[in-house]
C-alpha cells in the first residue's frame, strides 16, 4: 500500500468515525425502555444526552430536554463532556488533514510538514476516538448498574408483598437497557481510533530519506606536482628567467633576479 493512498484511506475513515460521534452524541435513544416484563405498552419511553422523550401507542412522541445541568448526576455529564472533547478534537484533526495530504499541493510545503501534520492529526483522531469509546462505556455501566439496581428492587418488593399475603405481585418500575446511540458510538470511536492509527503510519512514508555519505580522508602527497606550494612555484620562475638569460657560449647575464 502506497503512502498517499494509506494517508487518503486514513482521512476518509476517520471523517467517518468523526460523523459518528456526532451523530451518537446527537441521537435521543441513548437508553431506552426495557419491555421484557411488559411487551405491550402504550407508552415507550427513551433518553439521551440532552432530552428525554416518550412515545405514544398512536405515533405521537413528545420529547423535553433537561433543563439543569446541575442538578444531573456527576457521570452523565462527565459523558457529556467527553463526547463534546471528541467532537472538538476531531473537528481539529479533521481540519489539519486536508492540508496534509499528499495529493493536495499548497504553497511550497515540504514533505516533512506535511508529515508533521499527518502525524497530528492522527493523535487527534485517536484521542477523539478514545474520548467517545470511554464516554459510551461509562454510561453503559451507569445503565448496567441502574438495571439490576432496579431489578433487586422490583423483586424484593414482591416477595414482601408475598409474605402480605398479596400473592408475591412484584413492583412494577420503568427499566432503562440499551439504546441504540450506544453502538453507534463504539462503532465511531472504533473508527476513528482506526483512522488515526493509519494517519500514523502514513506519517512515516512521508518522511524524506536521510542521505549519508561517507566521510573520505584524501591525503596529499609529496612527489605529486599537482600540489606544489607558492614558494616552490616562485623558485621555479626565477629558474625560468635565468635560464632565459645564458646566451649560446654559456655565459650567464644578470637578470633582475640577481639583485634581489
Amino acid at each position: 500500500m502506497s503512502v498517499t493512498m494509506c494517508q487518503t484511506m486514513g482521512f476518509i475513515v476517520s471523517a467517518l468515525g468523526f460523523a459518528g460521534i456526532i451523530a451518537a452524541t446527537g441521537l435521543d435513544m441513548w437508553s431506552t425502555q426495557d419491555l421484557y416484563d411488559n411487551p405491550v405498552t402504550a407508552v415507550y419511553q427513551y433518553q439521551g444526552l440532552w432530552r428525554s422523550c416518550v412515545r405514544q401507542s398512536s405515533g405521537f412522541t413528545e420529547c423535553r430536554p433537561y433543563f439543569t445541568i446541575l442538578g444531573l448526576p456527576a457521570m452523565f455529564q462527565a459523558v457529556r463532556a467527553l463526547m463534546i472533547v471528541g467532537i472538538v478534537l476531531g473537528a481539529i484533526g479533521l481540519l489539519i488533514a486536508i492540508f496534509a495530504l499528499k495529493c493536495i499541493r499548497i504553497g511550497n510545503m515540504e514533505d516533512t510538514a506535511k508529515a508533521n501534520i499527518t502525524l497530528t492529526s492522527g493523535v487527534l483522531f485517536i484521542v477523539a476516538g478514545l474520548c467517545s469509546i470511554i464516554g459510551v462505556s461509562v454510561f453503559a455501566n451507569m445503565l448496567v448498574t441502574n438495571f439490576w439496581m432496579t431489578t433487586s428492587s422490583m423483586y424484593t418488593g414482591g416477595a414482601i408483598s408475598g409474605m402480605g399475603g398479596m400473592g408475591g405481585l412484584q413492583t412494577l418500575q420503568t427499566r432503562y437497557t440499551f439504546g441504540s446511540a450506544l453502538f453507534v458510538g463504539w462503532v465511531a470511536g472504533g473508527i476513528a481510533l482506526i483512522g488515526g492509527v493509519m494517519m500514523c503510519i502514513a506519517c512515516r512514508g512521508l518522511m524524506p530519506e536521510e542521505t549519508t555519505y561517507k566521510a573520505v580522508s584524501y591525503h596529499v602527497s609529496a612527489k605529486s606536482p599537482g600540489y606544489k606550494t607558492s614558494a616552490y612555484e616562485e623558485k621555479s620562475k626565477k629558474s625560468i628567467y635565468n635560464e632565459s638569460r645564458k646566451s649560446e657560449d654559456g655565459k650567464g647575464y644578470p637578470s633582475k633576479y640577481d639583485y634581489v
